[in-house]
This record gives C-alpha cells, sequence and structure tokens, in this order.
C-alpha cells in the first residue's frame, strides 16, 4: 500500500544515528534528507519501505507506530549500516513524543543514565512525603545538567537561524530532549521537540508554518531551560511538568452540552472536542482524536463518546447531557474514561435556560481576562482554565483587512469583535458559514468563540445559535443555508479602531519584529540591520522605554563580536545573545496579553 507518510521516530533514535554518521557524511544529510522526503513509498504493516533507487531500498519498522530502535531502520545500500540514508530518513520522519518508560534504544556510550531522584508526582508513600518544614526542593545536578544543555542547543537555533538549523542542530536538540526527558523535566523536552518539528516545517514549506509559532516555541524552551536552576518548590514541579496529564476523581457530574469542534493537528491526527458544561459554570470536554487528519474528524463527530454507557454520539453530546458518576477530570478539563467512570444519557439544556445561560451573563471583560490565562503564551500548562468566550452579539458585516476579511459584530457591552475562521480546511463548513454570516447585517446571535491575543478584540467563532432562534450550530459541521439568513445584501466595513485606543498606535511591533526576524536568519542577519536609534526612540516616545531598551541590547549582542589580542574574530557569545532575546521575546508576550486585556475593556462615554 502506498502512503507518502513516515512513522514516528524515537528522538534518541534520530541523535544516535546523526552522531554516528561522519564528518564528510553530516555534511551531506541535509540534502540526503530532502531526497528521502521525495522518494517513493509503500506500507506493509508495520514497515514502511522507501526506494531510495531502483537498487536499494530503506526499511523502517515501526512496531505500535513508533520506531524505538536504531536496528529498527535498515538500508540495503553496501555503505550501510553507515551510510546516511538510515540518518536522513530518521531526520525526515516525524519526532514521536515517548513516555518515559516506554523501552527505547539506549546506548550506553551516549545516553546517560536516568536520574536517580524520584519523578514528580511518583510517591506513593505517605511516609516518604516531603516534610512541609524541609527547605524546598530544587532541581538536582543532573536535572541543571540537561537543563543547560537544552539551553546551548536552543541557544545554537538562534545562532544558526531556520537557515542554519539544519539535521545536526536538530539532533542536538532531539538528544538533549532525551536526556530531559530520562531526567524527569518532560516540559523542556516537549519544548525541544516542538522546536524541531517547527524548524522541519520551516524548512519544508509547510504552508501552516508560522515564524511567531516558532518564536513561541524557542522562548518556551529556553525559559523552561532556564527556570530548572532557579526554582524550587511548587514553581520547579511546574517547570519540571509532568510526562502524563493527570485526571484526579470528581465525583458525580451532571453535564449540558454546549457544541461540538473539529480537531486537526499538524502532526496528522484528527478527531472532534465536545464542550459540556457543569451547573457551577465548569467547563469539560470529551475528546477523540488520533491519527487521520480531516477525514478522521468529520467521520469521528458521528461516532458513539467513549465514556460510560452512553450511545450519544459527539453531535448529539453537544445538544443533549451526561449523568455521570465517578468521573475524573485533568486540570484542563478533560473528562477521562477509566473502567470506574459510568454516564447515561440525560436531558440537555438551551443555552437560553438556565444552567447554561448563565455562561453569557459574565461581563466579556472579565470572560477575556479569564481566557487569557489560559491561553498565554508561556502559560504553565497545568493552570486549567477555558479560553473560551460567550457573547450576544449584533452582525455588522465584513470587515476588510490587511489579511482579507473577517466578521465584525457587537457585542451587548458595546464592544466591537472580530469574528475569524477557526479552520480554513475546505472539507469543514467554517469558512462557508463565516461566510454566509457577514452577508446578513443586523442579525442577532449568541455565539461561542476562542480568543485570540491581539490588541483588539478578536475569537475564532466555533458555534452560534440558529439565525432563526431555534437550536444551535456547530459551525466546523453544520452547513448554514442562504434561505437561513434574513438579508443577503451586506457592505464592507473599514477596520475599526476605538478612540484613544493604545493597542492599536502602541509601536510594540518594533520590538516584536526584531525578535522574529532573528529566528529566520540567525544572530549574524540581526546583528546587520543598522542602527536601531531611531526605532528605540519611537517605542520610548509611545511610552514603552523598557521595550526601547531591550531593543538596543538585543541588536547591540547581535553585533557585537570581540577580537583577541592579534585581531582575530573570536567566537560570538550565544549564550548573551539568547539570554537578551528570550527577555524580548516575553516581554512582547507580556505587553500584547496587557493590550489584548485592556481592549475588551468598553469604551469610556464621552462626556458632553
Amino acid at each position: 500500500m502506498n502512503d507518502d507518510r513516515l512513522p514516528s521516530v524515537a528522538p534518541e533514535v534520530t541523535a544516535t544515528l546523526v552522531e554516528d554518521l561522519s564528518p564528510r557524511l553530516r555534511k551531506r544529510l541535509d540534502a540526503a534528507v530532502t531526497k528521502i522526503a521525495a522518494r517513493p513509498k509503500r506500507r506493509d504493516g508495520d514497515t514502511v519501505t522507501i526506494e531510495v533507487d531502483d537498487e536499494t531500498e530503506l526499511r523502517l519498522h515501526a512496531p505500535g507506530g513508533v520506531v524505538a530502535t536504531t536496528d529498527a531502520i535498515t538500508c540495503g545500500c553496501l555503505l550501510a549500516p553507515a551510510c546516511v540514508h538510515r540518518a536522513a530518513a530518521a531526520c525526515a520522519a516525524p519526532a514521536a513524543d515517548l513516555p518515559p518508560e516506554q523501552p527505547v534504544d539506549r546506548p550506553t556510550a551516549k545516553a546517560p543514565e536516568p536520574d536517580p531522584s524520584p519523578a514528580p508526582g511518583s510517591v506513593t508513600d505517605p511516609a516518604s512525603a516531603p516534610d512541609p518544614a524541609s527547605p524546598p526542593e530544587v532541581a538536582s545536578p543532573a536535572q541543571r545538567a540537561a537543563a543547560d544543555a537544552l539551553w546551548s542547543a536552543g541557544a545554537a537555533v538562534l545562532e544558526a537561524g531556520v537557515d542554519g538549523a539544519g539535521a545536526v542542530t536538530q539532533s542536538s536538540l532531539l538528544r538533549a530532549a532525551h536526556t530531559a526527558r530520562l531526567r524527569h523535566l518532560p516540559r523542556a523536552a516537549a519544548a525541544a521537540l516542538s522546536v524541531v518539528t517547527l524548524l522541519r516545517a520551516a524548512r519544508a514549506g509547510d504552508p501552516s508554518y508560522r515564524t511567531a509559532d516558532l518564536v513561541t516555541a524557542l522562548a518556551e524552551l529556553l525559559s523552561t531551560a532556564h527556570r530548572v536552576g532557579t526554582a524550587s518548590g511548587a514553581e520547579l514541579a511546574a517547570v519540571r511538568g509532568r510526562a502524563r496529564r493527570p485526571y484526579s476523581p470528581d465525583g458525580s457530574l451532571r453535564l449540558y452540552g454546549l457544541f461540538t469542534e473539529p480537531v486537526i493537528t499538524d502532526s496528522g491526527h484528527g478527531g472532534v472536542r465536545t464542550w459540556v458544561a457543569a451547573p457551577d459554570g465548569r467547563l469539560f470536554t470529551v475528546g477523540d482524536v488520533a491519527p487521520g487528519g480531516v477525514g478522521r474528524a468529520l467521520g469521528t463527530a458521528d461516532r458513539a463518546v467513549r465514556l460510560g454507557e452512553s450511545a450519544l454520539t459527539h453531535r448529539e453530546l453537544g445538544r443533549a447531557g451526561l449523568a455521570v458518576s465517578g468521573a475524573t477530570a485533568s486540570p484542563d478539563g478533560r473528562l477521562g474514561a477509566g473502567k470506574g467512570v459510568k454516564a447515561v444519557t440525560a436531558r440537555g439544556a438551551a443555552w437560553t435556560e438556565p444552567p447554561l445561560a448563565a455562561l453569557w451573563e459574565t461581563p466579556p471583560s472579565e470572560q477575556a481576562a479569564r481566557a487569557l490565562r489560559s491561553t498565554a503564551r508561556y502559560a504553565d500548562p497545568d493552570g486549567g482554565g477555558s479560553d473560551l468566550i460567550f457573547l450576544d452579539v449584533e452582525i455588522l458585516g465584513a470587515v476588510a483587512e490587511s489579511g482579507g476579511s473577517c466578521l465584525l459584530a457587537r457585542c451587548s457591552s458595546g464592544v466591537l469583535v472580530r469574528l475569524t475562521v477557526a479552520d480554513d480546511d475546505p472539507a469543514l463548513a467554517h469558512r462557508d458559514n463565516v461566510t454566509l454570516l457577514a452577508a446578513a447585517p443586523g442579525t442577532r446571535l449568541r455565539i461561542i468563540g476562542r480568543l485570540v491575543p491581539a490588541p483588539h478584540p478578536r475569537l475564532t467563532l466555533l458555534a452560534c445559535s440558529h439565525p432563526s432562534g431555534e437550536g444551535t450550530i456547530d459551525l466546523g459541521f453544520d452547513r448554514l443555508r442562504r434561505a437561513d439568513l434574513p438579508d443577503p445584501n451586506a457592505p464592507v466595513h473599514p477596520a475599526p479602531q476605538r478612540p484613544g485606543d493604545f493597542g492599536a498606535h502602541a509601536p510594540l511591533y518594533l520590538l516584536e519584529r526584531r525578535v522574529e526576524q532573528t529566528v529566520p536568519a540567525g544572530r549574524a542577519a540581526l546583528g546587520l540591520l543598522g542602527d536601531v536609534t531611531a526605532d528605540a526612540g519611537r517605542i520610548r516616545r509611545g511610552g514603552l522605554p523598557t521595550a526601547a531598551g531591550l531593543l538596543t541590547a538585543l541588536c547591540a549582542s547581535a553585533a557585537r563580536r570581540d577580537r583577541d589580542l592579534f585581531g582575530r574574530l573570536l567566537p560570538a557569545d550565544t549564550d548573551g545573545f539568547a539570554s537578551h532575546w528570550l527577555a524580548a521575546a516575553r516581554y512582547t508576550a507580556a505587553v500584547a496579553e496587557s493590550l489584548c486585556e485592556a481592549a475588551w475593556e468598553p469604551a469610556p462615554e464621552r462626556v458632553a
């Protein structure tokens, strides 16, 4: 069977194969990765075969979908197993995110031994729990060494940029990620894997890649690696993270369905997530996501929910209810489906009926502040909370923007909100539904959206009440018809700005632009951009003196190259530059989130 997808490869397998290459073959590795990725592939059970040429085949054996040992990649060329093909295939494949206890190939010469200190949350004997009166826990020397390796690998990516961060640089990140996982630093390890995935997407020209995503991933990696050595107690536990999502008992729950949304990930996974609410306003999700992409998302919506004895499909649950006993939930609201969980179908509630109606009664500014705490770029992954916002709006029509157009609406507090498409995939109904709604100005709807951090109120539209007032619409699955809408003619409005809206005029982008420019081209390119005194002065006049200082320090660090006594250039200070870049990235994120929160506040009434 022909299948262009390669199985996932354990990070340490890729790192080991690259490290075993001779210096000559390492120089040829990036070209080999491009060649392997373009060659025909076929799948036979757990084995994927790549036709390197007319006489040579490369095989990846992936039981369970993961290549877990170096011996599982074999090549039929004359130079095997010391050939470049095996390493190239591993570099072309997605990086697997394995739990630490899964058996993997760990060569004793290159992979570190696991840290003997207990993993977070692994203490089961109450007598062995830490004494509250004892000094707060700090990272072990092994964990600090692993964090230092992650910092160095991340700083090397900033030094080289996307163009220079080829397979060899990526393998250093994968090795550091594997070491961090063995030493119970799963959050930092996951950040390193995200950086590798985004680097590969950028170098492959993936249309879904965005530089801002790689900026966030790199800043998360560097920040987490730095904090390991300075954090203690509860902060250290948050920095280390969790290898598995924890589920805790939540007793009996009476749940009311809200809506169902498609879930499609960059890694090729697809499925659905159904949102439900408890009478006290807490939000929970029931998900079903697995490899398969958009096709699986469309099919899974009409499959039975994996929760107790309920026979409801996901789309039915989005409009019905559940009575759950023995419920378990994670900090982010995901409901567990363990053997002890029992669930039966119950009556649902309309959005205008209690208890769901209360979700729309909270002021939009309070909802935005709550959502920001969960959507912050560097939020604690176990922090919980929801990024959904519930609004009553009046549709104003389409609004023109630099990147296209979106739906403009006015919410009950008077704030103008831009509503965008949650997913542009043509197989989903998002785009067509938003286009039809834009053609019906004056329509009043009750909507559910996901907050998009921006200097103006902005949501991705997920669900809405039917324009007729009867029922609700899951905008990813249900398709509106033109007959459902009152007016087919709508104007296109210019993008509005509130008077005195600081976020619309703050020159923060001058610093954000330098932060983002570093990622594609590396430190040296930023150092060649010239004097930034004018930009720094403009930022300072805009009321952001800290941003002006960060911009000056960042560009000075990028351009600085010291010389020895004989006039020869010394190696660049990659650590110092990474520190300046990280400070600028974290600062811009914090200011952007503050501007976003302020934008949701109702505009003050003018005094006549």
